[in-house]
């Protein structure tokens, strides 16, 4: 029997950070996942989580996890997917520590992800969007540094945690208004800044004071500002929005919906999928063709374009009664 501590140990400690080059949020995600396997594991076998044994997470176990995560836990199959992937990788780990446990490797790696609905991306319109930006009071250095992270956000369709580890050294202002992110798979992307952006970036600055952090944003007792409290800010802003924009009521307003409503309006405005995925640093170009889905006015320009054939019209009469009741189920 093997231990599966000093495994999932070595795991996260070393051959994701060292070996592979993972970021701290994605060897996080990673110690989310297994928290969770770990947890149900140890729950269903009643054995501490310290004392299970590799052999005991077999395929059988792993596929009983993702139902529960499913049923108990309400998580989509998108999300069932990523904990899937993420023992995946794992078990690739494992196969160079240990090629005795091959066949049981094989087997996980075997299990295949679940197919699910995609739906169309949410994002707000320029309408709601102004109604958050809005929001904050301007009057308070609090109201002034929300404006400018909501604002930054927005404008630079950034996730939580580039828009978090943005740093003072990482904004430019003068000649030209820009800023550098480091994003997913630590890939730089220079942006420029919208006039407005850069204006309320000007007015944080002007209050900000000089913090230990090199962040650009602090929370209110001077330290990084988090993923968490950065969704706060934006739960609390969107929430006081809806009094002035009603259709943002009963609305989930997250950091990403800002990405999104981001994406939409690059794409409205420049017509070309390629510079959506550049400002939004998509390692690959189909990851931004979701957006292609929301855009209406792509697929009207796409039906003006074409000029449909001049067809002959007639009326199709079913020649047996069987083959004419089963076309009437088929259209009902």
């Amino acid at each position: 029997m093997t231990p599966i501590a000093p495994l999932i140990t070595g795991f996260l400690r070393d051959y994701l950070p060292n070996q592979r080059g993972f970021s701290p949020h994605s060897c996080d995600a990673y110690a989310r996942s297994f928290t969770l396997l770990l947890t149900f594991v140890s729950t269903r076998l009643r054995v501490r989580p310290a004392q299970l044994m590799l052999e005991q997470i077999d395929a059988d176990m792993v596929i009983a996890f993702l139902t529960n995560i499913e049923r108990e836990r309400g998580n989509s199959a998108s999300t069932r997917n990523l904990r899937l992937a993420a023992i995946k990788t794992f078990m690739r780990y494992v196969e160079l520590k240990y090629p005795r446990a091959l066949e049981q490797i094989a087997q996980i790696r075997a299990i295949p992800g679940k197919r699910h609905e995609q739906k169309l991306v949410q994002h707000l319109t320029l309408i709601e969007i102004r109604a958050v930006l809005d929001a904050p009071d301007l009057k308070t250095r609090a109201g002034i540094r929300d404006r400018a992270m909501l604002h930054l956000c927005f404008a630079g369709g950034l996730r939580v945690s580039e828009l978090v580890g943005v740093r003072l050294e990482d904004v430019v202002l003068h000649p030209t208004p820009s800023v550098t992110v480091l994003g997913k798979g630590r890939r730089e992307r220079c942006l420029p800044l919208w006039k407005d952006t850069a204006r309320d970036i000007r007015a944080w600055l002007a209050v900000r004071g000089t913090p230990p952090t090199p962040e650009l944003f602090t929370n209110a007792q001077g330290r990084t500002m988090t993923r968490a409290g950065f969704e706060y800010v934006l739960e609390k802003h969107a929430a006081s929005a809806a009094s002035q924009c009603p259709t943002l009521s009963d609305r989930v307003i997250t950091p990403h919906l800002l990405r999104h409503s981001c994406a939409v309006t690059m794409l409205q405005a420049t017509r070309d999928i390629r510079k959506v995925a550049l400002w939004l640093g998509h390692a690959d170009i189909r990851t931004t063709e979701v957006y292609l889905r929301i855009d209406p006015s792509e697929k009207l320009e796409a039906i003006e374009a074409v000029l449909p054939p001049s067809l002959r019209r007639g009326r199709f009469k079913a020649p047996d009664a069987l083959i004419a009741s089963l076309m009437a189920h088929r259209g009902a």
